[in-house]
């Protein structure tokens, strides 16, 4: 572990997910989705979560975001119970084109958030104009939703989601339904964010190469029920690029470390170790 992921995880967690199961039921039979997770997101720290197809990634993600209600066990973020949609977070779904309205302009779009508020309108356009720069889209407020390739539409739904100024963001596999290229634009772009505004990110994704690229800290869930497998530690350091990065060799043994406990946990459920958790693999360096 890094000396700044060290300091980081000093500090008391924003996101608290405390013995959380989540189940569904029909009048034929209950499913358990979650079973017992436990997991610390801590203020600034980037965490990826992973896992087999159909493994409760993103029920997980929706419960942290008050969308659904845990059957047991609690989720709190900045100490309070999360009992319905905070206030102070952002998200960012994977149909980008689903939660963008085609009928209002991009500049609308991203106010929406901000109307439901009750943010007055000279703050309300500060915040819109600094969201889409931030993003690089400053010269296209103007414009329409299917006026934009898709990526520029995952632009604005992530300067939507930011406008806010969010304590924590969640986001649900927001860039795999674009173009390879795109999606590297996309990831820098997020990575570059999360730096400049000191955000503190909870990201779902499939992508393996992606979770370690961006975070922090990438937690493996495993399945049938979901819980915790293991948390690993990334230690790639803040300065991160496609080529270099990716071409380290400490990235490919995070890559096949993580892509190991992603094949084991669509196998079987995680081994406990002695003290009672799940495996973690330190920087072994």
């Amino acid at each position: 572990m890094s000396r700044r992921e060290k300091e980081v995880t000093m500090t008391e967690p924003l996101l608290a997910i405390r013995s959380l199961d989540k189940s569904y039921r029909s009048a034929e039979r209950e499913v358990e989705v979650l079973a017992g997770i436990d997991l610390d997101v801590h203020p600034g720290e980037f965490v990826s979560v992973v896992g087999p197809s159909g493994g409760g990634k993103t029920t997980l993600l929706k419960v942290v975001a008050g969308l659904l209600a845990p059957t047991s066990g609690e989720v709190r973020l900045d100490g309070r119970p999360v009992q319905g949609p905070p206030r102070d977070l952002g998200v960012v779904f994977q149909e980008y084109g689903r939660s963008l309205f085609a009928w209002k302009s991009v500049r609308d779009n991203v106010a929406l958030p901000l109307r439901s508020r009750g943010v007055g309108r000279a703050e309300r356009r500060t915040r819109v104009d600094e969201a889409l720069a931030a993003v690089g889209l400053g010269d296209v407020g103007d414009a329409y939703p299917w006026q934009l390739s898709g990526g520029m539409q995952q632009r604005v739904a992530i300067a939507r989601a930011i406008a806010i100024r969010p304590r924590l963001l969640l986001m649900d596999e927001p860039f795999s339904a674009v173009d390879a290229q795109t999606r590297g634009e996309l990831e820098d772009l997020l990575a570059s964010l999360r730096h400049r505004l000191s955000m503190t990110v909870l990201f779902i994704t499939h992508d393996i190469d992606e979770a370690i690229y961006l975070s922090d800290r990438v937690v493996v869930l495993g399945k049938g029920p979901a819980r915790v497998r293991a948390e690993i530690h990334v230690g790639l350091g803040p300065e991160r690029d496609q080529l270099g990065t990716r071409a380290e060799p400490r990235f490919g043994e995070l890559r096949a470390a993580v892509y190991a406990h992603v094949r084991d946990a669509s196998a079987r459920p995680p081994a406990p170790t002695p003290g009672g958790g799940t495996t973690q693999y330190e920087e072994s360096r």
